[in-house]
């Protein structure tokens, strides 16, 4: 009987549940995209290329380690990827060597290098020197071997690229550039990078590691290659392992999709949740005389919520499968624009396993479920003789007490999250708990949204009625169904609230950054980004040219926490860069010593004279004593070096060039501000395609939600249109209710947004938060476009039979 019910109100009501329908279907899409992000994360992996010919690679350990002591003698141990590569001592080859088994054992020196000066056409193009050209195997087709310092070879597809054979002559850029002659090409080429291989000594040369390689490949038993690097910072690689070693950059990639997909899949479950929440309460607003009936001819509340659970989960068990397949392709589609902002490897492909689908199916049956239950309550507990009046229209917007604590609660809980964001100081920390907290509020206004909703009207009720016909019928209804407005509300202010946290918090750090960039450089000229150390020499020494200071950049892990770094000439540094420095003195920087940012020393509570242990982007471990304390960490890293000190333990020893003075005629010069701005950007634009889908989801919620309410209205509006009122007056007092509940959203979200962003700001930047006008009144603008279509369209669909006929239907 009960089943049949539910089957009976769902063909009936098609419309009615077309709504949370669409708002599960999306939700489940979005889980499951992220799903696979956060799969491939934790299991993609990278087939080897260069390393395919060895079965066995040994390389240095790309992670810094940390053992923590717990309660009652136990331990933990902690592992986190470094930012370059670690290089192994070249006797760790005679050791493997000297394995029992092991046979054909050749080395590897690894460095940039790009013909031509046009950096690999985008593509990774590396510098080896020939005797590791046995690892992929590479043969030579033309030509023969590079034997003198000024040969090389190059692979076959890059010789076709270039139009190059045996004897052509081309440039190579890398940390010393020159002119090279083409002694051989080879039968083969890599599908996603390019090799050119050096003489032995000048490989050596040109990575600046003397004794020192990348990798070592190896025939054998792999116990036997494990045993000989045993007590060395060496790991072995077998399988599809050694594409680890080969591709440090997928590996990063692969680890930033476990923090992206995890952070994304989490937002989105709690905007579904929401989302889904507001969809289904409207959906049983609109079905209360139906509901009341149901009480009135003896159905008991459990039985009401019952067979509305039953319908959410019928609805959420067709709609979960089919956005879960729908977010298949939209992974897909996320990949693609991760791999065009350079954010993921081209080698580096989903991994589509059955867990995603499934996962997502799941939540929307279960959101779909507790959604409906929930918002069901109050229907369900009305008392049969109670039933048809309450249900009456205008009679369903009673506060409950309930409802109220609740909603007190969560705000109180918001504002614990808001006083938590203010103290953060890093970006992975500071992300997701931005992001919760904007939801947070919008959770908060949610279930304050009737009392909110009677007291925002109130004060648009003045105003309102000053229009005869169209103001005083909206601000009537507004009155009279505050349920409904904060239902509709809800959606509004989660998409303009989040719209603008998203985008102002990268607005925020990004001008804060450039800022700080354009601030702190005094140099009227800047180089780069990738200016060879040799380069650097003959500009600082050309006539005109005042100081000339060369500005690496890396990553290090202090605690197992990443920080950025510069490396820096000290010569002539006063007058090229300004970092405001607050505690101590820059001009004893050197080999051991080392400037930290006042975040970071705060973070970190050194000072001048203490001593600050770290691993460099290799790994190698170091603890310089701190000289300077300054200000404008955000513009310039939180860590400031020695060049020299930080060149040794880099993958590009290229960096920047700030340039004091007049530099030579015909060099290509910028600003600090543009390269910080092209930074910024690049960072921006990842997080916009990520969060973007977020804000796309809360669009179609948008819509989805306010045509639910303005379709579920086609009685009220074939009532106004029996007794006199025009379609004109209606259509203009639809306008006004849409531009007054856009109002409150519009207001809600920017106090949302504002707090939000403050917070995140004060933790930051330590500053206020930069939001554009013009953004941020094109978010209210986008909103207010979304609200008008959603509620026009459905309006005239609504009016388009003759009234008569559609209460007939309706009632």
């Amino acid at each position: 009987m009960m089943l049949w019910l539910v089957l009976s109100t769902l063909r009936h009501r098609k419309a009615g549940f077309a709504g949370a329908f669409v708002a599960l279907l999306c939700a489940a899409a979005l889980v499951c995209a992220c799903g696979v992000l956060l799969d491939t994360g934790l299991r993609g992996s990278v087939a080897p290329e260069r390393y395919a010919g060895a079965p066995v690679v040994v390389t240095g350990d790309q992670f810094v380690h940390k053992t923590i002591e717990k309660k009652e003698g136990k331990q933990k141990h902690k592992a986190k990827a470094i930012a370059e590569r670690a290089w192994l001592p070249a006797s760790v080859a005679d050791e493997v060597r000297n394995a029992d088994g092991v046979r054909n054992v050749i080395t590897e020196v690894s460095f940039p290098a790009e013909i031509g000066g046009s950096g690999g056409g985008g593509r990774e193009s590396w510098g080896h020197g020939w005797e590791s050209a046995a690892l992929t195997p590479f043969t030579i087709h033309q030509g023969r071997a590079p034997t003198a310092s000024d040969e090389i070879v190059i692979d076959a597809a890059t010789a076709r690229a270039n139009g190059l054979r045996p004897g052509s002559a081309v440039k190579v850029t890398s940390a010393a550039p020159g002119t090279y002659r083409v002694a051989g090409v080879t039968k083969q080429s890599l599908e996603h990078q390019t090799a050119v291989f050096f003489s032995t000594a000048e490989a050596e040369r040109l990575s600046g590691r003397a004794g020192m390689v990348t990798a070592i490949g190896a025939h054998g038993p792999v116990k036997a290659v494990e045993d000989a690097v045993g007590g060395t910072k060496a790991t072995v690689h077998t399988g599809e392992d050694r594409g680890k070693a080969e591709f440090l950059g997928a590996e990063k990639s692969r680890i930033k999709l476990i923090s992206m997909g995890g952070a994304l899949g989490g937002t989105a479950l709690l905007v579904a949740i929401l989302v889904v929440s507001g969809t289904f309460a409207l959906s049983v607003q609109q079905r209360e005389r139906e509901i009341a009936l149901l009480r009135a001819v003896a159905a008991t509340p459990r039985q009401v919520r019952r067979m509305i659970g039953r319908e959410a989960l019928l609805v959420g068990f067709v709609a979960g499968p089919l956005g879960a397949a729908a977010g298949l392709p939209l992974a897909f589609w996320l990949r693609d624009r991760f791999r065009g902002l350079g954010a993921l490897p081209p080698n580096l492909d989903l991994v589509a396993g059955p867990f995603p689908p499934l996962a997502a199916t799941l939540a929307a049956v279960v959101a779909a479920f507790a959604a409906a239950r929930i918002t069901a309550r109050r229907t369900a507990r009305i008392r049969p003789v109670e039933a048809l009046g309450d249900a009456a229209p205008g009679r369903g917007g009673g506060r409950g007490v309930v409802r109220v604590l609740a909603g007190l609660a969560v705000t109180a809980g918001a504002v614990v999250l808001t006083i938590v964001l203010s103290g953060l100081s890093t970006e992975a920390a500071s992300s997701p708990v931005t992001m919760l907290t904007a939801i947070v509020w919008t959770v908060a206004v949610a279930l304050l949204g009737p009392v909110i909703a009677r007291a925002a009207v109130a004060v648009l009720s003045v105003p309102l009625r000053l229009s005869r016909v169209g103001g005083h019928l909206a601000a009537a209804n507004l009155g009279t169904g505050a349920r409904r407005v904060a239902a509709i509300v809800t959606p509004l202010t989660l998409m303009m609230g989040l719209t603008a946290t998203i985008l102002f918090v990268q607005t925020t750090m990004g001008h804060a950054a450039t800022s700080q960039a354009s601030e702190g450089t005094i140099a009227g000229h800047v180089m780069g980004p990738k200016v060879p150390h040799g380069t650097a020499e003959e500009i600082r020494r050309a006539p005109g040219v005042t100081a000339a200071t060369e500005v690496l950049r890396s990553t290090v892990r202090v605690d197992l926490e990443n920080y950025g770094i510069q490396g820096v000439t000290r010569d002539g540094l006063n007058r090229t860069m300004d970092l405001d420095v607050r505690d101590g003195s820059l001009k004893d920087l050197g080999s051991s010593t080392i400037a930290v940012s006042t975040t970071a020393a705060d973070r970190l509570d050194v000072r001048p004279g203490d001593t600050l242990s770290l691993a460099l982007g290799d790994g190698t471990p170091i603890e310089p004593k701190v000289i300077a304390v300054y200000e404008r960490g955000l513009g310039f890293g939180d860590l400031t070096v020695s060049r020299d000190l930080l060149a040794a333990h880099v993958d590009d020893p290229r960096g920047t060039l700030l340039i004091a003075g007049t530099p030579p005629e015909g060099l290509p010069t910028t600003d600090a501000a543009t390269l910080a701005e092209d930074r910024a950007t690049t960072n921006a634009e990842v997080n916009y395609v990520a969060m973007g889908l977020i804000i796309a989801f809360t669009a179609i919620a948008v819509v989805n939600t306010l045509a639910m309410s303005t379709s579920g209205r086609a009685s009220e509006l074939a009532l106004l249109r029996l007794v006199g009122t025009t379609r004109r007056q209606v259509m203009r007092m639809l306008g006004w209710e849409t531009l007054a509940i856009v109002g409150v959203a519009a207001a809600l979200g920017t106090a949302i947004a504002l707090i939000t962003l403050t917070a995140f700001s004060s933790g930051m930047t330590g500053g206020a938060p930069h939001v554009p006008p013009l953004g941020h009144l094109g978010v209210l603008a986008l909103g207010g476009v979304l609200a008008a279509v959603a509620t026009a369209l459905p309006a005239r669909l609504a009016m388009a039979a003759r009234p008569a006929d559609t209460i007939n239907t309706r009632e």
